[in-house]
């Protein structure tokens, strides 16, 4: 890269930080701007076919949109989607839409396909551009825009969808919207790996050519999902083992390696292996994205993330205590904007954008830290919730249980899944046990068995959730089981899904045993 570039973009990321700086110091100020996205987007929204009939005008008030606009489900707008991509106009969104993002499908096993409308792009190109700058915001730090940016996720490839025939429709991953969004000076000067790789579909071939790619650039930046960043940084150090100075870290290979920006999954797991990696000076950045759009980005040291109230998103906010899916329709005047929400309480996310969505069940569950500023976990998924026997755990709780017995005696996680098991019971109570299927990195210290962690996880998750330990002493939930798994075995059911080397990922959790019973096949464990 010129020297010219390196330092324009220095600069204008010193001015853009700055400003971003002032803003957080404003008080109330993500209302007002929650306030002018509603506005455009009710305007916007208001002039297609089916929100029309769903009741949106385009000068609604919000709590005439709240009253009236009823919560919906993917499955719900799928027929106006299918509409979409045959090529009909003004359905969720003024005009055509050719570009479709494909989602992980993590709850559901298989991929949906959402709207990318221009004004999505836009929207994906801001919220990009804020969260590296919330980064040099909150660090002080600008030396990420002196190196290369390298992106590690799912083909950037634009795919055909036949069903879209005769008109031309197309799907991508999240990863290749983003790409998409890039303004042209980012992908000249900044993104990585160019497109040749980045579009490649076959994750084996993709892999052995980022490696040999980027062995001779000098990256400031690596993002992506924390497992492909293990993956990828141990194939590149098997690489450069060889000679007199084997690369064990990657900042040996780039000493400007700055920051790894993560998104897509919880990072504690992985977080012990990748500091190992990447190496100690490399900072842990997280931003909260989907393919419905970018939501929240790392603001502080802490693990919380600021919601990005101004990129033309407008948020709301469905009380757990409230949520039943069977009702959505009679549950929208239950939802809060974002000037209602309180710290502590458990949300299901409902998304309005520029991609056609009104009051979309995002699927995603969040807990507000703190309403002013207003800053949020990640919690899990509406549908990955075990609940079975009515100890409400999520997806959360079950990872911080597990990375806290696993730091306790050095044993490091590879994957995990947890499943309900119900007991044969003569009255209408369910009883039974959770089953958690582990996948440890060989070579531990002390090796675990499956009763020792079964003990400690039951103590964990009593102590931090009131609900399970309430079931567990009432007699209704018994000891969990664990089964210690052989190496590979969750890369494996990845790859009997199709999804290794895509945006999927693994459930966590599920309240059927539909992962365990497959787990189950490929390990040949008997069902208790």
């Amino acid at each position: 890269m010129p020297v010219w570039p390196k330092s324009f973009h220095v600069f204008g990321a010193t001015v853009q930080a700055a400003r971003t700086a002032r803003r957080w110091r404003s008080k109330n100020s993500a209302a007002p701007e929650q306030e002018r996205a509603f506005a455009e987007l009710a305007r916007r929204l208001g002039a297609t076919t089916f929100w029309r009939a769903a009741g949106i005008e385009p000068a609604m008030d919000y709590e005439t949109f709240r009253r009236r606009v009823a919560p919906r489900t993917y499955e719900q707008l799928s027929p106006a989607i299918e509409q979409m991509k045959r090529g009909a106009a003004d359905v969720l969104w003024p005009g055509r839409c050719a570009f479709f993002a494909s989602t992980a499908g993590t709850t559901e096993g298989r991929a949906k396909h959402l709207p990318v409308t221009e004004e999505l792009l836009a929207h994906f190109q801001h919220a990009g551009t804020a969260a590296l700058l919330y980064y040099v915001a909150r660090t002080g730090s600008r030396g990420v825009y002196r190196g290369r940016h390298l992106a590690l996720g799912g083909a950037t490839a634009l795919l055909p969808l036949p069903e879209a025939h005769p008109q031309r429709a197309f799907a991508t991953t999240l990863n290749g919207v983003f790409a998409a969004s890039q303004p042209a000076w980012e992908e000249k000067h900044l993104r990585e790996p160019g497109a040749k790789i980045a579009e490649m579909t076959n994750w084996s071939a993709k892999l052995i050519a980022l490696v040999e790619h980027t062995s001779r650039l000098d990256l400031s930046l690596v993002t992506g999902l924390p497992a492909w960043v293990l993956g990828f940084a141990e194939e590149l150090c098997k690489k450069n083992s060889a000679g007199p100075r084997p690369v064990r870290q990657l900042v040996e290979l780039w000493p400007q390696l700055e920051v790894f920006m993560h998104r897509g999954t919880p990072l504690a797991p992985f977080q012990p292996e990748l500091r190992a990696v990447l190496g100690e000076r490399v900072a842990f950045h997280e931003i909260y994205a989907a393919a419905e759009g970018c939501f929240a980005a790392q603001d502080t040291a802490a693990a919380d993330l600021r919601l990005m109230a101004d990129t033309n998103l407008f948020f709301e906010f469905l009380p757990m205590t409230d949520f039943d899916p069977t009702r959505l329709e009679q549950l929208g005047p239950r939802a809060v904007p974002l000037a209602g929400v309180k710290a502590g309480v458990d949300y299901a996310l409902l998304l309005t954008s520029p991609g056609g969505l009104a009051r979309y069940l995002v699927g995603d569950i969040v807990r507000f830290t703190s309403a002013e500023p207003p800053r949020l976990k990640y919690v899990g998924r509406t549908r990955l919730r075990l609940d079975a026997f009515g100890e409400r755990v999520n997806e959360k709780d079950l990872t911080d249980a597990l990375v806290a017995v696993c730091a306790r005696y050095d044993w490091t996680i590879v994957n995990f899944h947890v499943a309900p098991i119900f007991a044969p019971s003569h009255t209408a109570q369910k009883r039974g046990r959770h089953e958690w299927w582990v996948e440890l990195r060989p070579g531990t210290v002390a090796t675990p068995t499956g009763p020792q962690m079964a003990l400690a996880l039951d103590a964990e998750l009593q102590q931090a959730n009131q609900d399970y330990r309430a079931r567990r002493n009432g007699g209704g939930l018994e000891a969990p089981f664990v089964r210690l798994v052989m190496p590979g075995v969750f890369q494996h059911w990845q790859r009997y899904h199709g999804d290794l080397g895509h945006e999927n990922k693994t459930p966590r959790c599920r309240s059927d045993r539909l992962v365990a019973e497959e787990l189950a096949q490929i390990t040949h464990f008997a069902r208790d």
